[in-house]
């Protein structure tokens, strides 16, 4: 059984399934960055100092701090400036997905037009042919 967990284990779709995860949460955490850390506050500047992370409708008379995590300890909140900056991050990762993928389809319809260009090799009676046909043309 353990022979067997290392064949499955040592597959290359495993193996690439697990990179991808890897690379994908990295990703991730780059794009969360680039909008916390670049997006967000341009928006604000913008905006004149509009920070959405603390944005928020309370849903209890109770409720009466001015930031997020200090209005969710107090009661139930929707915390509609996170929904948007999360909205946001996965926007960016779809359309970067997005491009990538079209750099990939546009490689790999490159390399197969390439291929496709490329005479098929001749057969051994193609071959024999022309070379009966280049001999009568040396005649």
């Amino acid at each position: 059984m353990l022979e067997e967990f290392k064949k499955f284990a040592l597959r290359g779709n495993v193996v690439d399934l697990a990179i991808g995860v890897i690379i994908g949460a990295a990703f991730s955490s780059i794009v969360n960055s680039l909008v916390g850390d670049v997006i967000t506050p341009i928006i604000g500047a913008i905006t004149g100092g509009l920070d959405f992370s603390n944005h928020f409708i309370p849903l209890s008379s109770k409720v009466t701090a001015d930031s997020l995590v200090e209005a969710k300890k107090q009661g139930a909140v929707i915390g509609w400036g996170s929904f948007l900056t999360v909205t946001l991050n996965f926007i960016i990762i779809a359309f970067i997905l997005f491009l990538v993928i079209r750099g990939i389809n546009k490689v790999a319809f490159k390399q197969a037009k390439a291929e496709e260009e490329k005479p098929a090799p001749l057969t051994k009676t193609e071959e024999l042919l022309t070379e009966i046909r280049d001999q009568l043309k040396a005649r």
